[in-house]
């Protein structure tokens, strides 16, 4: 007995068709065929276009029957099609009116927007043919991955310890001893790595789909050739990038990058993708059609009532977040992800953008940041916001969140690094980082998780770097070092650059481990860039959004020249771990006082409960109290950022307790930080001399 929806009802050339069903759109496997759906509300009629896999010219181009339409929905059922070897896009016929914001063209071919795979680019930096006039091109994805019984960690904001990572740069290097740099198969190959270290989250640039050529050219300075190297420029947000895979060229970059996510997850380090929702790959009025401008311009993009397009990106144009069409794709693709990827959370690059209204304008009840954050198929993932964008908006502390929505905290960055080079009067805005950013954070009642603290990121100096240069210096960009941040509140020690000072050294070694310290021991959620671990550097290019060479690759043979560095990351991660009473609260925002008298966080300056928050201050004593399994933990961190020695007179202790070091990073290793357990404990138990450009950690127990 034939089932009425396997049979065909129509007939084009050869194909035997049906109509189809609207949602989900993209492309389906049905019984007997595959189900192909597309919206556009201003096209007049669209075609199916197919290619055998790899090859140039269509074999095939299927007009979508008028009666095959449902609403703004061109939807068929194409039977009996070989899903493993084709490819596929469509033709869109409308208007063409640049004011009124149409750009159809009906011999474009288009990729499909929510195609799960994507071929034409499998190799990594492989020119392509520019003649192609289909260089992107909707693959059939199948959900036939054996995923056992994995499942998203789900571990508490409070506990994560978050590693922002290039997927690529993180292993092409020649020294990581991978069997396939640069790829998601490589990254399964350092996981050992990353427990050593202690890490229980990473955070992935761009992985899904996009144009490393865009843009591209040969520096005149290295005449090496510079590419899209960062990939926050999307041409398909439901698609892993196949160059990002070993097995790319293969078509198997879905299964690859799901093994990868499920290694982590079997060694309980959570996913965290950064998505990019601001802009596409498209451009401005004189960028490519890809995909959106073609299928429906006028929806998918911000317009100017001339046509132009907005540019809250700085990439040229800006995705229509807020029209409901595009808010749909944006909360399907993320569905897509969490669901079929297993992915643990987001991390939304120019998250501003994704309140703005139409019009361009900020709207106080942004509808796509309410929809996600109370979507029930994203009800676990994490959501974090870069809480500004390129056109001015900065909501930093004020971030919409609906007590879902955490922040990258500019402010803890900025604040930190001043407090760190030792700039005059920033004690207090030091504690308050420390202390979560309740300034930011608290009068929104949103808790310390609310803050992702970060002193490094991939957009920026490395740590290596924020203590070793003054000055940008990134003229390998070919933008005559006028690209990139000029507010870096960096300081090079008193030497630009490298040196064989041995002075200079020990002390950016000390700044490296000041900061860590400081990260490790401020309530919120720390996150780190890979390689700072082992001091790598990108000798001095804070933008090093094209560089696909050494200057972005992790040098892994760092790890052993600076395995001191390692070794004090790796310690203080676990002591951070071990110590709740440094961690964040998702349900006890900032209270004050334990049932002992003591304040869960107090400050001090040289004297004891006496801070110093003065104009010139560089000094800050930091004592934070919990409730650990033996007992009271107590921690009291003494930062001494003025070039000079100063003796902290140190917080009484319960009766029976006793001050203990765990680390001072003005000690030469290896008695710059000791084991969790094995603190040594201090002869003068009422004060401490604390070296200039220094942090000390105590403990008592």
């Amino acid at each position: 007995m034939i089932r009425v929806d396997t049979y065909p009802t129509h007939k084009y050339k050869e194909f035997n068709l049906r109509s189809g069903k609207p949602v989900p759109f993209g492309a389906t496997i049905v019984p007997g065929g595959i189900n192909f759906s597309v919206f556009s509300r201003h096209a007049k009629s669209c075609e199916l276009v197919l290619f055998k896999k790899y090859e140039k010219e269509p074999y095939a181009s299927i007009p979508f029957p008028d009666e095959f339409r449902i609403g703004n929905v061109f939807t068929m059922i194409v039977f009996d099609l070989d899903y493993e070897n084709i490819e596929y896009g469509f033709k869109m016929d409308g208007p063409f009116n640049f004011n009124e914001g149409h750009w159809f063209n009906k011999e474009k071919i288009l990729l499909d927007p929510y195609a799960k795979a994507i071929g034409g680019r499998d190799e990594w930096g492989k020119e392509p043919d520019w003649n192609n006039c289909f260089q992107y091109r909707s693959r059939i994805a199948f959900d036939d991955f054996d995923w056992e019984d994995d499942r998203p960690l789900e571990i508490p904001m409070r506990d994560l310890i978050i590693y922002e990572m290039h997927v690529r740069g993180f292993t092409r290097h020649s020294s990581s001893g991978v069997k396939y740099p640069g790829t998601f198969a490589a990254i399964r190959e350092k996981i050992p790595y990353l427990k050593e270290l202690g890490v229980n989250c990473v955070e992935l640039l761009p992985i899904y789909e996009f144009d490393e050529f865009e843009n591209s050219r040969i520096s005149p300075v290295t005449n090496e050739r510079l590419y899209n190297y960062w990939g926050y420029s999307t041409v398909g947000f439901f698609a892993p990038k196949a160059s990002y895979a070993a097995t790319g060229k293969y078509g198997m970059q879905v299964d690859e990058f799901k093994a990868v996510v499920k290694d982590f997850h079997k060694n309980g380090i959570e996913v965290i993708l950064d998505v990019v929702f601001n802009h596409t790959a498209e451009g401005n009025e004189n960028g490519p059609y890809i995909s959106f401008r073609g299928i429906d311009n006028k929806t998918y993009y911000m317009l100017t009532p001339e046509g132009y397009y907005y540019n809250f990106s700085g990439c040229g144009n800006t995705l229509n977040c807020n029209n409901p069409v595009v808010r749909n794709m944006i909360l399907d693709c993320l569905r897509c992800w969490a669901a079929e990827y297993h992915i643990d959370g987001f991390r939304f690059d120019l998250a501003a953008i994704l309140g703005r209204n139409q019009d361009g304008s900020p709207m106080h009840n942004p509808p796509l940041l309410e929809t996600l954050a109370f979507d029930p198929v994203l009800g676990k993932c994490k959501l974090i916001a870069e809480a500004w964008d390129a056109g001015g908006l900065y909501q930093v502390g004020a971030f919409p969140s609906w007590g879902r929505w955490a922040e990258w905290n500019g402010k803890y960055r900025d604040d930190i690094r001043k407090f760190l080079k030792g700039d005059e009067g920033f004690s207090g805005a030091a504690a308050q980082r420390l202390h979560g950013s309740p300034d930011l954070y608290n009068r929104h009642y949103r808790g310390t998780c609310a803050s992702i603290n970060f002193i490094t990121c991939h957009d920026g100096f490395t740590l290596k770097d924020l203590v070793s240069y003054n000055y940008k210096h990134n003229e390998a960009n070919d933008e005559n070092n006028n690209d990139g941040s000029n507010d870096n509140y960096s300081w090079n020690c008193g030497v630009e650059g490298e040196t064989d000072d041995d002075g200079i050294n020990f002390l950016r070694r000390k700044q490296i481990k000041n900061a860590i310290s400081i990260l490790m021991l401020s309530q919120g959620v720390p996150m780190m860039l890979s390689g700072d671990e082992f001091g790598n550097t990108q000798n001095g290019n804070n933008n090093a959004y094209c560089q696909d060479n050494e200057i972005s690759w992790l040098n892994w043979n760092l790890l052993n020249k600076n395995y001191e560095l390692f070794n004090y990351f790796k310690k203080i991660i676990v002591f951070r771990k071990n110590h709740p009473s440094i961690k964040s609260s998702e349900e006890e925002d900032y209270s004050t006082h334990l049932d002992n008298g003591y304040p869960k966080i107090s400050w001090h300056g040289i004297k004891a409960w006496e801070a110093d928050f003065s104009g010139t201050s560089r000094l800050l004593g930091m004592l934070c109290c919990g409730k650990g399994e033996n007992g009271y933990d107590f921690i009291y961190t003494a930062m001494n950022m003025h070039w000079e020695m100063h003796g902290f007179e140190l917080p009484n202790l319960p009766e029976g307790y006793k001050w203990h070091v765990f680390a001072n990073t003005d000690a030469k290793a290896p008695n710059d930080i000791w084991e969790a357990g094995k603190e040594v404990i201090l002869e003068n138990q009422n004060q401490f001399l604390v070296g200039p450009r220094s942090v000390v950690i105590l403990v008592g127990k």
